[in-house]
C-alpha cells in the first residue's frame, strides 16, 4: 500500500577522476604560447564534440580511450620540450616527446591543448559524479589555464556557455549532465547570452510545445512541481455490505498515504507540469519584443492551452497549516517511519510531537494513522477506537486544512464501519457532507452507511439527491437500482443497474450489483440476463453461470446434485429417512395446531402462491424455543454438529400450497449444502430444477443439492407440499474453517 523512494549516490571508476586527481597536484607556472585560432580549431572540434555529446556521464571510458589514442600521435610529432609534473608522492616526472631530462619545462602546445579541454569537461564531470575536488580550486587552475587561449574558447565553448558568464566552467558542465538546468534567459540579451544548450531539449521535451503558449514579452517564470494525484482507494472494511466505496479522484488517499508530502512545499495551486524553455526568446524580435505568430505556432498554443486547462483541474492536496509547514522535518521523519512499516516507533514520534505542537492538525492525524497501523499489526479492537478518537481530535483543532479534515474524517468513518459502529459513522459522514456538499462521493458514502444500518428510505433519498444533480453518476445509479428491487420494483430497476454497470465507474463492479440485475431480467422474462450472469462470471464474480453465490470458499467441490455418500454424511441421511413419520407427525401437530409457527418466505422470492416455514435452527444457534413444539425432531438432530452447528444454514420446516412458484435464485454461499426429506408430497405437479435437471420429491427420501447453483421450484399440485430442511457444512471445509467463518 504504501511506496517509498530511496534516493542512493552511486560510485564507479572512471578515468576522467585520474585526470581531475592529476591536473588538481600540477604546480608549474606554464609557459606562455600564443596560437591562432586556425591552428587549433581542428583539436579543439576532435576533443570537445564527444565530451559535449555525452551529457549523462555514460561512455567516458570509451571516449577518453578514444581521445587519447588520437593524441599521442599529436604529442610525437611536435617539439621535445619536456615539462616537469609533480606527481601524488611529491616527486617530479618528465613528460613531454623524449626531450632532455633536465631541458626544463617543455611540454608542446597540442599537449596543454589536450590538457585545457580536459580541464574544461572532464574536471566539471569528476567534480558533479565523485565529488572529490574542490570547485574553487579546480575552476581558479581552469582559469589560469585559460588566459593564453581566452580568444580560441570564446570562439569555441561559449556555444556551451549557459550561465551567460562567457565561459564554460563548472555550473555550464552541470547543465550538460542535466543535472541542472540553463539560466533563463530576457528578451533582450545579447546574441551570446541568446546562445542555449541543446543538451536542455532532451531533459524535457515534452514541454516544446507549452512554450508557443506563453507570452514571450515577459521573463519566464519556473513553474511548479509536478505531483501524482493520490490514488484512489477502497474501503477495507471485511464485513459483508453493500458494495465497494471509491474515493473520489484527486482527493488525499484515506488509507494513510499522503502522497502530497513528498514535494518539498505545500501549495493548492493547480499543478503545471511543463516548463518554458529558453529558445523561446530566440523567436522575440528584439525590437518590437513581440511573439512571432505562426501558423504551426497557433496550433501548438491551443494544445498548450488544452493541457494546461486540464493539469490545472488536478490541484495538490493543502495538508499543512502555517504551524505544519513549520516543523516539516519533524513530521516528514515521523511519516518516514510509519511508512517503513515501524508504526510502533512512528507512534512514539508522532506523540513527542503532539505534545509539543498541541495545535498541529497533521502531527495529531499522524498519531491516529500510528494507531491504526498498530491496531492493524495487533488485531486490536481497543486500539482502533483509540485511532478512531484522535481522527476525531485532529478534526476539531483550529486552522486544519479542508483536504486533511476530508482525509481525516473520511478514514474515521470507515474505521468505525469496521468496527461495527454504523452510526457513529453515518453521522461522521454526515459531518463529512455538510462540510463538503459538493462532494458526490461523499454523498454516495453517506447513502451507502444507511444501507448498512438497513435504513433503505433514507438510502433512497440521498442517491435521488445525487441523481438529481449528477445524472449520469455510475454509482449511485446502481445503488439506487438496488433499492429498487429490494422494493419489488422490477422492471424499474433494470435501466439503473444496467446502465451504472455500463458506466465502469469505480464502486460499480460488484457481484451484488450483477446478481440483481440478473435476477431481475429473469423476472421479466428477459433472457440476457445470462449474458450479465456470464459477465459477472468473467470479471470473478461467480464460480460459473450457474454457480452465482457471493461468499464463498474457494476450492470447494463444485456440483448440483449430491448422494449421501459423496457428502459423507450417511448416518444423518439414515436418521433422517428412518425417523421420517415421527418428523412429519410433530410438523403436522404443529402445522395444525396454530398457523403462526410457519411465517411467509420473507426472501421475495416468490413469484405467486404462499410459502411458509417455521425455523428451528438459524446460523448455528435454536430459534427461541422453536423447539418446543418438535422436541423429538430436535433431539434426534442434537447428535449432529454438521447440521446444528452450520453457521451457514438453516434448520427448518417448509410448507407450500397450490398454485406457488417460486423463481429461479441461488443461496448467498458455497460453505453448505442442502437436505430435503420428504415429509406431505402430492402425487405430482411438485418439482424442483437445480441447473438444468429437475427432479420431484418422495416422502421418506432425501435429496441433496447445492443451493448456491441456480434452483427453482413449482408447486402446481392439488394439496400443500411439506418437506423439513437441514443444511450441512460443506463436506471440504475443516475444522478451523467451521468455527471461524461469519454467520449467514
Amino acid at each position: 500500500m504504501e511506496r517509498y523512494r530511496h534516493y542512493g549516490t552511486s560510485y564507479t571508476s572512471s578515468p576522467g577522476a585520474a585526470h581531475v586527481e592529476e591536473i588538481h597536484a600540477e604546480e608549474e607556472e606554464v609557459e606562455e604560447v600564443m596560437y591562432t585560432e586556425e591552428e587549433v580549431e581542428p583539436l579543439l572540434e576532435d576533443e570537445t564534440q564527444p565530451l559535449l555529446q555525452e551529457t549523462g556521464g555514460v561512455k567516458q571510458e570509451e571516449e577518453v580511450t578514444r581521445a587519447q589514442k588520437e593524441v599521442q600521435p599529436v604529442v610525437q610529432e611536435t617539439e621535445g620540450k619536456t615539462v616537469p609534473v609533480e606527481s601524488k608522492n611529491g616527486k617530479r616526472t618528465e613528460g613531454g616527446g623524449g626531450g632532455d631530462a633536465g631541458g626544463g619545462p617543455k611540454y608542446s602546445v597540442f599537449t596543454w591543448f589536450v590538457v585545457l579541454g580536459l580541464l574544461g569537461v572532464w574536471s566539471s564531470v569528476a567534480v558533479v559524479y565523485f565529488d572529490i575536488v574542490d570547485y574553487d580550486t579546480v575552476i581558479a587552475r581552469a582559469k589560469e589555464f585559460r588566459m593564453n587561449f581566452s580568444e580560441v574558447l570564446q570562439g569555441k565553448l561559449t556555444a556551451y556557455d549557459t550561465d551567460g558568464d562567457g565561459d564554460f566552467d563548472v555550473e555550464d558542465a552541470k547543465v550538460l549532465l542535466g543535472l541542472k538546468e540553463a539560466k533563463r534567459l530576457h528578451v533582450g540579451d545579447t546574441p551570446e547570452k541568446q546562445t542555449v544548450l541543446k543538451t536542455e531539449e532532451t531533459i524535457k521535451p515534452e514541454t516544446a510545445n507549452q512554450q508557443a503558449a506563453e507570452p514571450r514579452d515577459v521573463e519566464p517564470t519556473e513553474a511548479a512541481p509536478s505531483v501524482t494525484p493520490p490514488r484512489q482507494s477502497e474501503s477495507d472494511d471485511p464485513r459483508e455490505s453493500i458494495g465497494p466505496y471509491g474515493d473520489e479522484a484527486n482527493t488525499i488517499d484515506t488509507t494513510g498515504v499522503l502522497l502530497a508530502e513528498r514535494q518539498t512545499e505545500e501549495s493548492s495551486e493547480p499543478v503545471v507540469e511543463a516548463e518554458k524553455q529558453p529558445e523561446a526568446a530566440a523567436d522575440v524580435d528584439p525590437q518590437s519584443e513581440t511573439p512571432k505568430q505562426t501558423e504551426a505556432e497557433g496550433t501548438s498554443e491551443k494544445q498548450a492551452e488544452d493541457k494546461l486547462t486540464e493539469k490545472a483541474k488536478k490541484k495538490k492536496p493543502k495538508l499543512l497549516n502555517k504551524l505544519d509547514k513549520t516543523i516539516k522535518a519533524e513530521i516528514d521523519a515521523a511519516e518516514k517511519l510509519r511508512r517503513k512499516g515501524k508504526p510502533d516507533e512512528a507512534l512514539k514520534a508522532f506523540e513527542r510531537l503532539v505534545q509539543q505542537y498541541p495545535q498541529s492538525p497533521r502531527a495529531r492525524y499522524g498519531k491516529a494513522q500510528a494507531e491504526d497501523d498498530m491496531a492493524e499489526k495487533l488485531r486490536s479492537n481497543d486500539m482502533l477506537q483509540r485511532a478512531i478518537n484522535t481522527y476525531r481530535e485532529a478534526s476539531e483543532l483550529p486552522d486544519v486544512t479542508s483536504d486533511l479534515l476530508r482525509a481525516t474524517l473520511k478514514r474515521r468513518a470507515e474505521r468505525q464501519q469496521f468496527l461495527g459502529r454504523m452510526r457513529g459513522s453515518l453521522a461522521t459522514l454526515e459531518r463529512l457532507v455538510q462540510l463538503f456538499p459538493e462532494d458526490i462521493g461523499l454523498k454516495n458514502d453517506l447513502g451507502v452507511a444507511h444501507l448498512l444500518l438497513g435504513d433503505n428510505n433514507g438510502a433512497k433519498k440521498i442517491y435521488e439527491e445525487v441523481l438529481g444533480v449528477a445524472p449520469d453518476n455510475g454509482f449511485a445509479k446502481v445503488h439506487y437500482g438496488f433499492i429498487l428491487k429490494s422494493e419489488n420494483k422490477i422492471a424499474e430497476s433494470i435501466p439503473y443497474l444496467k446502465e451504472g454497470l455500463e458506466s465502469g465507474e469505480p464502486g460499480t463492479d460488484d457481484g451484488r450489483f450483477y446478481f440483481h440485475l440478473g435476477d431481475a431480467l429473469q423476472r421479466v422474462g428477459d433472457n440476457s440476463a445470462y449474458d450479465w450472469y456470464e459477465l459477472g462470471h468473467k470479471r470473478g464474480h461467480f464460480a460459473s453461470l450457474w454457480q452465482r453465490s457471493l461468499y464463498n470458499v474457494n476450492g470447494l467441490k463444485a456440483q448440483p446434485w449430491w448422494t449421501a455418500k459423496e457428502t459423507g454424511y450417511t448416518d444423518l441421511v439414515k436418521v433422517l429417512e428412518r425417523n421420517w413419520k415421527t418428523i412429519r407427525e410433530e410438523a403436522l401437530a404443529v402445522l395444525d395446531q396454530s398457523t403462526r409457527h410457519f411465517v411467509p418466505e420473507e426472501e421475495n422470492l416468490r413469484e405467486k402462491g404462499d410459502w411458509g416455514q417455521y425455523t428451528l435452527w438459524q446460523q448455528g444457534r435454536k430459534v427461541g424455543n422453536a423447539c418446543q413444539g418438535v422436541p423429538k425432531t430436535c433431539a434426534l438432530l442434537e447428535r449432529f454438529p454438521e447440521a446444528t452447528g452450520c453457521k451457514r444454514g438453516q434448520i427448518k420446516f417448509s410448507v407450500m400450497q397450490p398454485g406457488t412458484h417460486v423463481w429461479p435464485h441461488t443461496g448467498p454461499t458455497n460453505c453448505r449444502l442442502r437436505m430435503h426429506l420428504g415429509l406431505v408430497i402430492p402425487k405430482r405437479g411438485c418439482k424442483i430444477r437445480c441447473t438444468n435437471e429437475t427432479r420431484e420429491w418422495e416422502e421418506g427420501k432425501v435429496l441433496i443439492f447445492d443451493d448456491s447453483f441456480e434452483h427453482e421450484v413449482w408447486q402446481e399440485a392439488d394439496s400443500y407440499r411439506l418437506i423439513f430442511i437441514v443444511d450441512v457444512w460443506h463436506p471440504e471445509l475443516t475444522q478451523h474453517q467451521r468455527q471461524t467463518l461469519s454467520p449467514i
